[in-house]
């Protein structure tokens, strides 16, 4: 007999079944984005159980963003978007952060590897109004220097305003999920440490290695910049030690 024929027969509960039949009714196009799902009465009736599991399994789509829930309305189904989707990860990518400092090294270099890509499609694409956009949003953070808090948001709104050039909205979503992630252990001494100029100066050139449409320097302009500021995220447990 094979191994899998030796494990013993595991009964699911009643709200995993529904979970699942549901999920799979979503997932056919049987219920669309914007549709409401049947009534309480009329699942319970349908699947043969209780109020409990219908309840339960509910909380189980809607905890994956499958469903919105209302009080006194019935549920109704998520236009999903990748960035939707992402969000689901933040719980969990967050708890494992704050736990393992070398989960944020990882993190920085996985951020690396997926912006230099980005970048170079970034640079191939770039329209007029693409490059006056980062610019726009370089001056604005010129001007927030004396401001730690929104000069980060604004250095995070330019990494995410380069991640939009690609077209490619799973690189917008997981730009914006990695640079969240990140933000909760930046370094509010930028400013103060004189790391301001640096990153405006690295900025401005990475535009124009954009705005001139050059992915190999777009690129190298991205990896040093990343590598210099890669210091500003640091672990508490790793600034304890050091």
């Amino acid at each position: 007999m094979t191994t899998e024929q030796h494990q013993p027969i595991v009964r699911r509960k009643l709200s995993d079944e529904v979970f699942d039949r549901l999920r799979a009714s979503i997932a056919s196009g049987e219920f669309a984005p914007g549709d409401a799902l049947p009534s309480e009465r009329e699942l319970m009736t349908r699947f043969a159980v209780g109020r409990p599991a219908i309840r339960e399994a509910m909380q189980a789509l809607e905890n994956l963003g499958l469903v919105t829930i209302s009080h006194g309305e019935r549920a109704r189904i998520r236009h999903l978007t990748a960035a939707s989707a992402m969000r689901q990860l933040d719980p969990v990518a967050q708890l494992l952060l704050s736990t393992s400092p070398e989960s944020l090294e990882h993190l920085k270099e996985a951020r690396s590897f997926f912006e230099r890509g980005m970048v170079r499609r970034a640079a191939e694409l770039a329209t007029d109004e693409d490059v006056a956009d980062l610019r726009a949003i370089h001056a604005r953070q010129t001007e927030l220097a004396g401001d730690a808090t929104a000069f980060i948001h604004a250095d995070m709104q330019f990494h995410i305003r380069i991640a939009q050039i690609t077209g490619n909205p799973i690189y917008v979503a997981v730009s914006e999920m990695m640079l969240g992630w990140l933000q909760e252990y930046h370094s509010h001494l930028l400013i103060w440490q004189g790391h301001g100029d640096r990153t405006l100066a690295e900025h401005s050139l990475l535009i124009e290695r954009i705005a001139a449409h050059d992915p190999d320097g777009a690129e190298q302009a991205l990896t040093g910049h990343l590598a210099r500021s890669s210091h500003l995220y640091a672990h508490p447990e790793s600034a304890e030690k050091s």
